[in-house]
């Protein structure tokens, strides 16, 4: 007989996620990407007609561990609030059957974060003491989860427009984090930080790039937004940029696309990517100007997780 997918939806995922390490899975994803054991194709994006929304394919395979699959994730305009879901499909690369249909919502959080976390381990300095958050929704508490015990963090601010108002979120962030400061601006929350992570659903710059440091390491995350920068793209001339892969995020990630446009910064100019970080192939920062690290999501980070998920729930 024919084994039907398992499918998972977010309540059954959430419930399923305490079971894994979700930043180990990450680090072991990027070695097997460097040592050329999974392959990354570019995502690609699909309008729909009429101006009804888009949707983001993320494939990967990752032959070592026997699947590969995509994760669809569309953004549907409608009257007031656009529809955004996340699915995941996980297929064996020895059958070529489906394993699984999950909910990716949740987990996308999650993998965003780690993936963030690591490139922290990897690029700031060991010395790190202040960092920053810029965002204090869902996607930078978990950013904090997965970075706290990365340094001997002595100083944490975090800033959102709106957050002095809300008492709920202050109360999430003095629950997850004893002792965060809430700053007025986000230059303010910028200042003298070692490591600021700029976790927002923007589509245009959050900080004045003023206000980083030299030795600074800078953390961007991605939107649906087209073009979608939280900095300003002539940042990237300054900085010493690194992404999650440098194959395909130059191509995707709205700043590199505009610097390239606009500021005559090229794809050549990125120093390393996670791949060639976990496997020790790309000089690390040096002292003496900020780092930039541009993460826009991949799909082997779906299906790796997606993976950990099937083997959690399977087991």
């Amino acid at each position: 007989m024919n084994t039907p997918p398992l499918v998972l939806d977010a309540e059954a995922v959430e419930k399923i996620l305490p079971q894994i390490d979700i930043l180990t899975e990450m680090r072991s994803l990027f070695i097997a990407l460097g040592e050329g054991k999974a392959v990354q194709p570019p995502q690609t994006l699909t309008l729909l007609p009429g101006e009804k929304g888009d949707f983001i394919t993320y494939l990967g395979a990752e032959i070592a561990s026997g699947v590969f699959g995509a994760k669809l994730s569309p953004y549907l305009v409608k009257p007031g609030k656009p529809v955004i879901t996340a699915w995941t499909t996980l297929m064996s690369s020895e059958t070529g059957k489906p394993l699984l249909l999950c909910d990716s919502g949740r987990l996308t959080t999650e993998r965003t974060a780690a993936t963030t976390a690591l490139a922290v381990d990897f690029l700031a300095q060991p010395s790190s003491r202040k960092l920053a958050i810029i965002g204090t929704g869902a996607v930078a508490l978990a950013h904090w989860q997965y970075v706290q015990d990365l340094r001997n963090w002595d100083e944490v601010c975090i800033f959102s427009p709106g957050l002095a108002e809300n008492e709920t979120r202050q109360q999430a962030w003095q629950n997850a984090c004893l002792g965060v400061q809430l700053s007025a601006t986000a230059e303010d929350a910028a200042k003298d930080a070692d490591v600021i992570m700029l976790c927002t659903s923007s589509g245009t710059p959050v900080l004045d790039m003023s206000a980083v440091g030299e030795d600074t390491l800078v953390t961007s995350i991605s939107t649906n937004v087209a073009k979608a920068h939280e900095i300003a793209p002539a940042f990237l001339n300054t900085a010493q940029v690194y992404c999650d892969y440098r194959a395909t995020t130059p191509g995707a990630a709205g700043e590199m696309q505009l610097a390239a446009r606009d500021h005559g910064w090229q794809a050549e100019a990125v120093k390393g990517d996670l791949a060639e970080l976990a496997t020790g192939t790309c000089a690390t920062p040096e002292k003496g100007s900020p780092v930039f690290f541009r993460s826009i999501g991949l799909g082997l980070e779906d299906i790796a997780v997606a993976h950990a998920v099937y083997r959690a729930a399977t087991a």
